[in-house]
């Protein structure tokens, strides 16, 4: 497998530093769309963020009033004209604590409103992704892998969902914060506030520079991570053959090499993004010192007091920190728009039209199914199945065979609706198919695959899935006819014994039969049995057939057939190639003709004997 494969394999795509939109403008805009419902709630955390940030930021300059009353007491003893006034400090003190609880309170009141908004906002996304994957056409999850799928639903609205939440109120705190603590050094001393402002551009010159080198390492450290996570999952769930095939050597030889790879971008990349706050601080410190002698020497002056030389240099402490904060707000709106970006694809892809005008209902039809010069593509410049025609009375036995590519499951896709046809017509009791809403057309349809899907929970809510209202009572008669009840009363709970999520604590043909006993709870008018014994012995094959021909007796089946074997008593065989009916007829017929079938059949024979 190459490393590209490798590294996509079992996995969504990944978000990288600095990862961009290809259009931030309009993705951003449908997300204010989407917030555009919570106006009041956004302008109280407008509000409270912004309250907050004030009542933090008189603070220092307060703080600097009591530095000044200490220094100005201090140097009255001295002289013998006063002393320290202590009650004059406590009412500052108390004055300070309040603002600090104000801004704390206000900071909570926002954190709160914000976070709120941003959840409902989130919850509303995952269900329309929820409703839009159940209208989503078939072709569009065989474009798509699960992985890719599966980031949307999760990465994608993870990373919009802690962005939202951060990135909208951090903006809101960093901006008023910058303005307020420019506004109060301006306020101390301008000659200061310039000094200070000076250093900025040398730090955001130097960080820059080291942002534009690391990124390069940056994105290649996060593609070779990929590269190297890939590897040990590919080489770690296929560890035995890497053993038969003595292949451990060039395994770690291919390892070694990608994990130096990694090696060298991620030093890099970690030692450049680690110099940004050594060299911040150092500008910062260059910045205390020539903000020191201008202070000292206006406060000999006269022009400000000792203790705004302090309150200035909290602020300028304070000022570094909104700039580097509204950076890291840049960059983690980049992600949230590359989030919103995929999410809102998704939301807009095509959809399958789900209901039409005057439906035909399926109370009362009985089950005659007739293909009718059917014609279909998946491309439609590729067709596939070129005038397929065939009559299926109710009740009969149908099987379809043929090698594989000839268009079997084709044909059962196009029978309900995953795709329509592109010429011709299906009917059903001589209804089109596309004359019913499509979910009450798969309402008479059973399907029993071979890949069973059974999920995390009992097994009596497993077989229940066939008929949500069904009795215990119904659900046991049904696992008696798919030939499970006796296994299932030898488990340890019985009916409610729990699956767990890959159902591997039960076997292969075990699961295939609770698949049975549900589709034969769902009692459906038209089975489709994607030939169910592939994977399993003899003679849990032969209880599985048994079962199977207890689910078949007076519905219409469709069998997708590779063992001809099992298909020996079915009314009709459908002989598929390349897209065609090329025989049809029951099993003796067939062979007496001495055509395809009878090809296949005698060269399967061959084989088992």
């Amino acid at each position: 497998m190459s490393s590209e494969k490798r590294r996509g394999h079992g996995r969504g795509p990944m978000m990288g530093p600095g990862e961009k939109a290809k259009d931030f403008k309009g993705s951003i805009g449908k997300l204010a769309k989407y917030m555009s419902k919570y106006k009041i709630n956004l302008l109280f955390v407008l509000i409270f963020a912004i309250g907050s940030t004030v009542f933090s930021i008189v603070g220092p300059k307060v703080l600097g009033k009591v530095t000044t009353e200490i220094f100005n007491g201090l140097i009255e003893k001295i002289s013998g004209t006063g002393g320290i006034d202590f009650d004059k400090i406590l009412r500052i003190l108390m004055i300070l604590l309040s603002l600090y609880v104000i801004s704390a309170i206000f900071s909570f009141i926002q954190g709160w409103i914000m976070t709120g908004v941003s959840q409902k906002i989130i919850k509303q996304l995952r269900e329309e992704i929820s409703q839009k994957i159940n209208r989503m056409p078939m072709k569009y999850f065989d474009k798509k892998t699960h992985g890719e799928v599966l980031s949307v639903v999760t990465n994608d609205v993870d990373t919009l969902s802690t962005s939202l939440n951060q990135s909208i109120t951090q903006v809101i705190t960093s901006v008023t914060t910058l303005i307020g603590i420019l506004v109060m050094m301006i306020s101390i001393s301008g000659k200061m506030t310039l000094i200070a402002i000076l250093t900025l551009p040398l730090s955001v010159l130097l960080i820059a520079g080291i942002v534009k080198k690391s990124q390069k390492h940056f994105m290649a450290q996060q593609e070779f991570l990929g590269h190297v996570n890939g590897q040990v999952e590919e080489v770690y769930s296929g560890h035995t053959v890497v053993k038969v095939f003595n292949g451990e050597e060039k395994v770690v030889e291919e390892f070694e090499k990608a994990n130096d790879t990694l090696y060298q971008s991620a030093w890099k990349s970690q030692f450049l993004s680690g110099m940004m706050m050594p060299i911040m601080t150092f500008v910062g410190n260059i910045g205390y010192v020539a903000v020191s002698i201008m202070g000292g020497y206006l406060a000999i002056k006269g022009s400000i007091e000792v203790g705004d030389i302090q309150s200035f240099i909290q602020y300028v402490k304070q000022f570094n920190q909104p700039v580097s904060q509204l950076a890291q707000v840049s960059n983690q709106l980049q992600q949230t728009a590359a989030a919103s970006e995929r999410i809102f694809e998704f939301l807009e892809e095509e959809e399958e039209d789900v209901t039409v005008p005057n439906p035909v209902h399926i109370d009362n039809l009985e089950g005659s199914v007739e293909f009718k010069n059917v014609h279909f593509g998946y491309n439609p410049e590729q067709t596939i199945i070129n005038d397929f025609c065939a009559k299926v009375k109710p009740g009969q036995k149908v099987a379809i065979v043929g090698p594989t590519g000839a268009g079997k499951t084709t044909m059962i896709k196009l029978l309900m609706r995953f795709y329509d046809v592109n010429s011709g017509a299906i009917l059903i009791d001589g209804h089109d198919v596309r004359d019913f809403n499509r979910s009450e057309l798969r309402e008479m349809f059973g399907m029993v695959l071979q890949d069973t899907w059974l999920f995390n929970g009992s097994i009596k809510e497993n077989i229940r899935y066939g008929k949500l209202d069904a009795t215990d009572e119904e659900v046991i008669e049904a696992a008696k006819s798919a030939y499970v009840h006796h296994f299932v009363t030898t488990l340890p709970d019985g009916y409610n014994m729990v699956l767990n999520e890959e159902a591997s604590n039960v076997s292969q043909g075990q699961k295939q039969l609770l698949t049975i006993a549900r589709a034969i709870l769902a009692d459906p008018k038209i089975l489709i049995l994607d030939e169910a014994t592939s994977s399993v012995d003899t003679r849990t094959e032969l209880r599985i057939q048994k079962a199977m021909d207890n689910l078949m007796k007076g519905r219409t089946s469709f069998v997708i057939a590779h063992r001809l074997s099992t298909i020996r008593d079915a009314d009709v065989i459908l002989v598929m190639k390349d897209g065609d009916i090329v025989e049809q007829g029951n099993h003796e017929e067939l062979l007496a003709r001495g055509g395809f079938y009878a090809d296949l059949y005698n060269s399967q024979f061959e084989e088992t004997a």
